[in-house]
């Protein structure tokens, strides 16, 4: 009774969450429109929000190629990163043995910068989708290994032996106590790694690429086109919205008992 009573009210919450929110940005942009036409800004410093806007409007289908690549890229890599990361935390909390020399050499190679090596995987993948993706991969896969170690580690100590006294399966004890255990640590590790590998493919872009929103951008720097550049920071502003939104949406129904989202 409680649950069903509830739903109407979270979703009314949550639309009001989405109507402040645009509010916030419609707010933002008329600001902007506003103290850029008072200030006389040059538009190939600080373009008006209108000019881009127009600009977008225009090159729509453009922009829509060009992001859609981007968005593809994007999706592999954090597919990777939480199919990689998962499978790497269950063997850190499963063995002592790879936590103790495997987790030192995962924050090594999370140390190194990803723009320092992102001309090796141009060298070894081509100039494809492969080293974005390989790229948005690295960068986002450390948050899901260390909120899925976080989440899987969280099991109390009595609900595991409860578990070993009832001689469940290993792969029962992990579906039925250890993931639901560890899918709120998981799905926050999921929403930091979303945005870092839309950086991480935008970096594989500016290193090499003929598509995406990377390209436009340095594209257009390299003509000093600032409203194009601000078009596709738009475009990548609203990419990075939607899948965030698409992640609380997947956290909403994958954990219904969870009263505070």
């Amino acid at each position: 009774m409680n649950a069903v009573t509830n739903r109407p009210v979270r979703r009314k919450a949550s639309g009001g969450a989405i109507g402040a929110g645009a509010v916030s940005i419609v707010a933002a942009l008329l600001l902007w429109e506003a103290a850029g036409r008072l200030l006389h800004l040059r538009p190939i410093m600080l373009p008006l929000p209108s000019a881009v806007l127009a600009d977008l409007a225009k090159d729509w289908h453009w922009y829509l190629d060009h992001a859609v690549y981007t968005l593809f890229t994007t999706l592999c890599g954090f597919v990777l990163s939480v199919v990689g990361g998962v499978a790497i935390a269950l063997l850190m909390v499963g063995s002592r043995g790879f936590a103790r020399f495997g987790y030192p050499l995962i924050v090594a190679l999370n140390s190194v910068p990803k723009v320092a090596v992102a001309p090796l995987f141009v060298i070894w993948m081509g100039t494809g989708a492969e080293p974005k993706i390989a790229i948005a991969f690295l960068i986002a896969v450390f948050a899901i290994i260390v909120d899925a170690v976080h989440g899987l580690r969280s099991v109390p100590q009595d609900v595991q032996d409860l578990g070993r006294v009832l001689r469940g399966s290993w792969l029962q004890f992990f579906l039925k106590v250890r993931l639901p255990a560890a899918l709120p640590s998981l799905v926050a590790g999921m929403k930091v790694a979303i945005s870092l590998a839309l950086v991480g493919a935008i970096v594989g872009e500016f290193v090499s690429s003929q598509r995406g929103l990377g390209y436009v951008i340095m594209s257009a720097q390299g003509t000093f086109d600032t409203v194009r550049v601000f078009a596709a920071l738009f475009v990548l502003a609203a990419l990075g919205l939607l899948l965030y939104g698409a992640l609380v949406w997947i956290e909403r129904r994958s954990m219904p008992w969870r009263a505070d989202h």
